[in-house]
Parts: C-alpha cells; structure tokens; sequence
C-alpha cells in the first residue's frame, strides 16, 4: 500500500507492507496537511505524515482519528485532559510515530470518534484542527457577551472564527494577510481588521509579531490564547499585559470535558454548517500527488487553506 514519508526536507510516496499503527484497521479516506507536517519536515522527520484523518472502519462506519493519545493510565487521562499526558508527545503522529498519511492505518478503537450526519467524509480530516480551535476557545471562557478577535487567517484561525460564533461571541473579528484569507473571513461572519480591544484574542499565527500584537488586542482582565506553536523561548512586551492584568494562556491540542470530547464537539459543528468546510478546504489531491500538495500547502500566497489528500 502507499503512504507519504518524510524524505530529504520533503515528501516521497512510498510502498509499505502492513498498516502502521496499533488497534483497528481503518481505511483512510480524507488525511490533510498541517502547518506542524510541514514543520515536521523542517525537522526532518522520516515518519510517516498525517495526524489530521478521517476513514472507514471494516464494518462501514465512518470515523474520524482523534490524535491526541494519551496512555490512558494517568491522572491526567482518567480526568479527561489527556493531551496533558506527560507521555502523549512521544506519539505525536508524523513526528515521533507513523501517522495516517496512508491507504490503510491502524488506530486504538478508543480514539475513533463517529462522523456524524450531515458531515462529508472527504471533508471530515478538518475536524481534527476545528477541535484545536475550540479547546482553545474553551479554555478562554468565549461564550455569549464576549468579544473575540483572530491573529492569523489560516485554517486554524478561521476554525477559530466558526468555533467563536458557534459558541455565541458578540463579535469576531480576525487580522488576515492574502486576500482569499479575508475573504474566507468575511464568509465565515468575521469582522475583516480588529478595531479596539477584545475580551480573548487567539494567536493562531504562531509567530512573534502576532503574539506581540495580540498584546496590543486584548482588552483589560482578558484572555490571550495561544494554539499558535511556538518552538523555544519568546518575548512579550510585559507592561501592556501588566497595566491590564491580562493573562496568556498556552492551548495543547484538545481533551474531553463534562463527559463530551472536544472533537466530537468539532465535528458536530462541521456537520451543522457544511459552509465551513466547504471555505476552509481549498485543495483537493490525490495520494499519489503528495509533493504537489505539501508544495501547495507551505505556498499561503498560492490560495491555500487547507490541503486535503485522498488516498483513496
């Protein structure tokens, strides 16, 4: 079977004897592209790709991978906050273990979560990034009366636009840079350009230019929240944060909470408005085409939000 490997700073299509992974075999039908695949890359990474998955169990039933997994032991993972499992980073899918960027991938029976109705299979990978938009919205106290602004339009900020209105934000507003960025923005009910100061603003950019201006958005006793990945140390301009006791908070992923998991939470709002895969998703490739892909999906200036490959 194939599957999309790390190879030389970039990708290669590879022929592999058995399913990678442990648990139940499911045949993989939406895998999409990450701004982490491509930061796995940098790293070198020889894996292979892919932690945003949907497929088909053996007996028919769509499901979609949750990707986060925890040792299930734990304090942590007993809670429900197992993307706080201290062993989870050593099976972070692409980076430290083989991912799901193939036509067939083994997955812990736990961690499947069914499509729901309503929801396109071919569209269902992005739920995996929708569920880490909300766990950080979550995580932020965003919920009716509260003002919420965006730094940084790509999937996981416009994710992060949907997941603010579903959860009934006065107002959303993001700051985008390429125009078929705002305009996805525009389509999803965002306000295009912040103005004033806001009760959670997420740093979904991952840079240190809009970490510093999400310091400029936040309004006084509000929340920065940071899905954004930032690797090794960064600086924050201390006395804007202090004069309004805002507070930053870092967002690992996405868990269960009140008995739900966030990512079922995902894919229901998926299901419920079709019209935020159909903006987020801007490319569709076939397994065989992965270069192309990952060339598309590292090119924002090329139109890409999303890049989904099929492998079958």
């Amino acid at each position: 079977m194939k599957a999309v490997r790390g190879r030389d700073g970039g990708v290669a299509v590879v022929d592999v004897d058995e399913p990678p992974g442990t648990g139940d075999v499911i045949a993989m039908k939406s895998t999409s592209v990450c701004a982490s695949d491509l930061n796995y890359l940098r790293f070198g990474t020889t894996f292979i790709l892919g932690h945003e998955l949907a497929g088909v169990r053996e007996d028919g039933t769509p499901v979609v991978v949750e990707a986060i997994y925890g040792c299930g032991e734990c304090d942590q993972c007993r809670r429900g906050t197992y993307n706080l499992c201290p062993t989870h980073g050593q099976r972070a899918l692409g980076i430290f273990a083989d991912g799901g960027m193939v036509e067939q991938f083994r997955v812990p029976p736990e961690r499947l979560v069914p499509v729901p109705d309503g929801l396109d299979l071919a569209d269902a990978s992005i739920v995996e990034p929708t569920a880490v938009s909300w766990h950080a919205l979550r995580l932020a106290g965003t919920g009716p009366g509260t003002r919420v602004a965006v730094v940084g339009a790509g999937a996981l900020g416009l994710l992060a636009v949907a997941g603010a209105r579903r959860l009934g934000a006065e107002e959303v507003a993001i700051e985008a840079r390429h125009p078929h960025q705002k305009e996805a923005g525009e389509r999803l009910g965002a306000r295009i350009g912040p103005v004033g100061v806001y009760d959670v603003v997420v740093e979904a950019a991952g840079t240190e230019a809009s970490l510093a201006r999400c310091g400029e958005l936040v309004a006084p006793s509000g929340t920065i929240v940071v899905p954004g990945v930032h690797f090794g140390p960064v600086q924050l301009d201390w006395m804007p944060l202090f004069h309004r006791e805002a507070r930053v908070l870092p967002s690992l992923g996405y868990c269960a909470h009140d008995g739900v998991t966030e990512i079922a939470d995902a894919a229901q709002m998926l299901a419920d408005d079709p019209d935020i895969p159909r903006t987020v998703i801007t490319h569709r490739f076939a397994l065989e085409d992965a270069a192309e892909a990952f060339r598309v999906a590292g090119d924002r200036a090329s139109g890409a939000i999303r890049v989904v490959i099929e492998p079958s």
